[in-house]
């Protein structure tokens, strides 16, 4: 197919636009491949959706050589299925709740397990069915705070999401393999530079998880990895190596001492280094202790106490991955007001046991470990408080901080950590939507089965963004050649009309081999023509310029840079496309 840039809907930008953040924002909108509507809103024009196109085009080829059979269910959905799992409520804010003219309460999707699980349910009855591997590529919605970014994070957006319904959990594991090398293999061919962390479930819930995350220095996840032995997890997913337990027995007393003004970390060591203790203290002697309030979805605010070694900051994202589906937040000054045992910048484990506060460490603070915290008076912290002696925690929860030379938690090195975007997310999800639903089939023996289940989800536009920001180029975009919108982009940039009459007659060739031209018959300058080319990103760029009197005409590789020479009278077309092919 052969489209003309004279007729072609587009229009190109020489500036990035003013709220533009990231390199594939600023690209895919100065090259015309979308346009903003609203925050998080976006318009595919020609061009961007022939290559959003394309991606879904590898996706479906994937999951149809897996097994998968693709159907499409409503973005809009009623409440009731989703009550039933409670994620009408787990959701929070990030669900966009609608209702109709008779107050009925609907959602916009922003994943379907509640939906596909019933689907199924109403379909089939016998373990012979089994297993099935369904699939969709849909619009979801997410009512994002702060969407950004373009279309890496928005409130509307483009998934492929597929789910498994299985009988037994080693039916679940093979879906679930079957799906790891089939994201493998669609990542692999859209070039995309890649890696497989382990991942927390969230409101999915289930069991494995696993995230496939882009490395991108733009990315908003931050996941680590230790070199030596090939692990790597999303920074909620990692586990603190926990110390082993040390002996109390003969410990020296715990002591409190009058500290004066000294409410941050900081201040409190340098008060220690300055009060003859006998020993250097570092901000790793100090427990810090952090006051929230927590509720379950529909339930009350409760007070809830985290103690972390002092060198450690709290990280939101492990803290709320660890206290899903709960909700959380810091307390304020009336919260405090209305607690007047919690002594601000002054918080030890003691007030908390108190009075009944629910407290939870660090693993790093294991029984026989002795620390330097708040002793609930102003002014005031004890001195070689010993945990498992003076205070025993309710537990543990991973919410401090992960930092590069941390040790891995497979005990074979430490972790780095990289920056990356959410590209896929595979869960082996369970009973738990099956459960919700009393999904039951009949078994073998003739009794009832409960089905077993798992969801993949791919972002599809979110990759259009991927590409942009891994294969870019000073000069614009650089589409790998299986999403780009064409196949050649042939630029005429001599006005002999000999050369635009063979201009013509090479598309017309090209196309009747079988590759998608576009072909540029503006009457615009070559330099202009030429910035156009290379901001549009199309793999190969045929040029018929002052070399074509000769009898010779260049054709340039995006991604190299590099050029070379192509003789008119020598199959000119063909010498093309075994370039594009990789023959040439």
């Amino acid at each position: 197919m052969i489209t003309r840039m004279s007729q072609l809907f587009l229009r190109t930008l020489r500036d990035d636009p003013a709220d533009a953040e990231v390199p594939s924002h600023k690209l895919l909108i100065r090259a015309g491949y979308i346009r903003p509507v609203a925050p998080g809103l976006y318009s595919w024009l020609p061009l961007g959706l022939r290559v959003l196109r394309n991606i879904e085009r590898v996706v479906r080829e994937e999951m149809n050589a897996i097994g998968g059979q693709e159907i499409l269910l409503p973005a809009l959905l009623p409440r009731a299925p989703y009550e039933a799992t409670n994620r009408w409520t787990e959701y929070g804010d990030t669900m966009f709740r609608l209702q109709d003219r008779r107050r009925n309460d609907y959602l916009l999707g922003p994943t379907h397990e509640e939906m596909f699980t019933l689907t199924v349910k109403g379909e089939y009855g016998s373990y012979k069915d089994f297993p099935v591997l369904l699939y969709q590529i849909q619009t979801k919605y997410r009512d994002e705070a702060r969407p950004r970014a373009g279309i890496l994070r928005g409130r509307e957006f483009v998934m492929k999401d597929s789910y498994s319904f299985d009988v037994d959990d080693a039916g679940l594991a093979a879906a679930y393999d079957a799906h790891r090398e089939a994201y493998q293999r669609i990542f692999d061919r859209l070039q995309v530079r890649y890696v497989i962390v382990s991942a927390v479930s969230g409101a999915m819930g289930g069991s494995a998880s696993e995230e496939f995350l882009a490395e991108s220095e733009v990315g908003e996840d931050t996941f680590v990895r230790c070199p030596e032995s090939g692990y790597a997890a999303n920074v909620e997913a990692v586990t603190t190596a926990r110390p082993q337990p040390q002996p109390i027995e003969g410990l020296p007393a715990a002591q409190v001492y009058d500290t004066g003004d000294t409410p941050t970390i900081a201040t409190l060591v340098d008060w220690a280094n300055g009060a003859g203790l006998g020993r250097t203290v570092t901000a790793a002697d100090t427990l810090k202790n952090v006051l929230l309030k927590v509720r379950q979805p529909d339930g009350e605010w409760e007070l809830l106490g985290i103690g972390v070694p002092g060198d450690r900051e709290v990280d939101e994202k492990r803290l709320g991955a660890a206290l899903e589906p709960s909700e959380y937040a810091l307390l304020s000054d009336e919260d405090f007001a209305r607690h007047p045992f919690l002594v601000k910048g002054y918080i030890g484990p003691k007030a908390l046991q108190d009075n009944d506060i629910r407290y939870l460490v660090d693993p790093r603070v294991v029984d026989g470990t002795s620390w330097i915290t708040g002793a609930d008076q102003p002014g005031k912290h004890v001195v070689g408080l010993v945990a498992g002696r003076d205070f025993t925690a309710d537990g543990t929860i991973e919410a401090a901080e992960v930092r590069d030379g941390d040790p891995s938690p497979d005990g074979k090195g430490t972790l780095v950590s990289a920056r990356g975007i959410e590209i896929a997310h595979i869960f082996q999800l369970g009973r738990k939507y099956t459960d919700a639903f009393t999904a039951d089939v009949l078994g073998e023996d003739g009794r009832p089965v409960r089905l077993t289940m798992g969801s993949y989800g791919v972002g599809v536009s979110r990759l259009v963004a991927v590409i942009a920001e891994q294969q870019h180029d000073e000069l614009g975009l650089r589409w790998p050649s299986q999403v780009a919108p064409f196949d050649v982009h042939l630029v005429i940039a001599n006005k002999d009309e000999a050369a635009r009459t063979g201009a013509t007659e090479l598309a017309a060739e090209l196309d009747r081999l079988g590759m998608e031209v576009l072909f540029d018959d503006r009457q615009a300058s070559p330099g202009v023509k030429f910035k156009d080319a290379e901001l549009l990103g199309v793999p190969w760029i045929v040029v018929l310029g002052r070399g074509w009197a000769d009898g010779i005409v260049e054709l340039r590789d995006r991604f190299s840079g590099q050029t070379r020479e192509l003789s008119v009278g020598a199959d000119l077309a063909g010498q093309i496309l075994a370039a594009v092919r990789g023959d040439g």
